[in-house]
């Protein structure tokens, strides 16, 4: 049986992989709402509501860690960063509008 490695993790299904970069509570909404372009962290802050700035954070390094967001961080006064997906985050767009479809139309039939 084939193994997928990520960051130390192995899988035995690439969909449990894929899974485990953009599923769980926020990891898919923050990846979502970064499908436009770039967004500071109190953009997505007011957009996301009911997060709070711990899980956005951790959902911002772990989104980076696995690489599909970017981080890039502005030399001012005050700080400014700038989140946005990575080629390799962008290539996950296709799916992530098919679930988005899908899910659409399952709320509809459902």
């Amino acid at each position: 049986m084939k193994r997928y490695n990520l960051d130390g993790t192995f899988f035995y299904c690439p969909v449990d992989l894929t899974l485990s970069v953009i599923g769980g509570r926020w990891k898919g909404l923050v990846f979502w709402n970064l499908r436009d372009g770039s967004r500071r962290y109190g953009e997505m802050k007011k957009i996301l509501v009911g997060i709070n700035d711990k899980m956005l954070t951790q959902v911002l390094r772990e989104l980076e860690k696995s690489g599909v967001v970017n981080r890039k961080v502005f030399e001012v006064i005050p700080p400014k960063v700038e989140y946005s997906l990575t080629d390799e985050g962008k290539k996950l767009l296709p799916v992530m509008e098919l679930m988005s479809n899908w899910g659409e139309k399952f709320a509809v039939n459902s």
